[in-house]
């Protein structure tokens, strides 16, 4: 019960003091630690802080290489039964969120034990491996997204992303645009790809994804686009 009290009292000063335009920023820049090369055996080191399935273990610790400075950030990856809508979903920790300074907040990354199609059910891990990196990627995205926010916010943001579909919208071209400058292009469209095109991933799942997300010649012209100014800045 306390927990709605508070959530229903910050989500209210949130909406009276914040307008839409303070929640994402899509003016201002994103900047990526240098890139650095990673060999298999040196992941373990973007372990820390962390806690990941076993199943995922690996793909998982991959991911986090394009985020290097996520390491001491305190994520939990959980499996779960079912994501009402999602196939992952990334979000603080309640507690941390209202009892924790920015730095020592915690972050989970909620994922569906299994893909649900329409006549049968694939565990998360058996996904080709491109398509999770992208997956999780994009939720390592969103974490980005939260890390510079403020309790307050984040609880607008939660109120705001469930009750506006334009700015859940813009929630996930934030999340794709961290991903993209971080690296994981490539990895991004090919999980909007194997969604999109995918002939049992449920019809609905797929509007959704066509209708609030951006599409995969959108993602590739971010490439493009990140790749020239990298060059003209080499």
């Amino acid at each position: 019960m306390t927990y709605f009290v508070l959530n229903a009292l910050f989500s209210l000063h949130f909406l009276l003091t914040y307008n839409f335009s303070d929640l994402i920023n899509k003016n201002e820049p994103i900047t990526p630690p240098p890139a650095a090369s990673v060999h298999s055996e040196d992941l373990e080191r973007f372990s820390a802080n962390k806690t990941i399935p076993q199943e995922i273990r690996q793909v998982a610790l991959e991911a986090l290489s394009y985020f290097p400075d996520l390491i001491p950030t305190k994520i939990d990856f959980q499996f779960k039964n079912a994501i009402h809508g999602s196939v992952m979903q990334a979000q603080p920790k309640i507690s941390s969120l209202l009892f924790q300074n920015k730095q020592n907040r915690a972050y989970r990354i909620k994922i569906s034990r299994h893909l649900v199609l329409e006549d049968e059910a694939l565990p998360i891990e058996s996904l080709p491996r491109d398509v999770l990196l992208g997956w999780i990627g994009h939720e390592l995205g969103h974490i980005k997204d939260y890390l510079d926010r403020s309790a307050v916010n984040l609880l607008g943001f939660g109120v705001k992303y469930y009750l506006s579909n334009t700015f859940l919208s813009e929630a996930e071209i934030a999340a794709d645009s961290y991903a993209v400058a971080y690296g994981l292009g490539e990895k991004i469209i090919a999980t909007k790809n194997f969604v999109l095109n995918h002939e049992k991933i449920p019809l609905d799942y797929k509007k959704k994804i066509e209708t609030l997300y951006l599409s995969p010649g959108e993602i590739l012209s971010m490439v493009e686009t990140a790749e020239e100014s990298s060059t003209e800045e080499n």
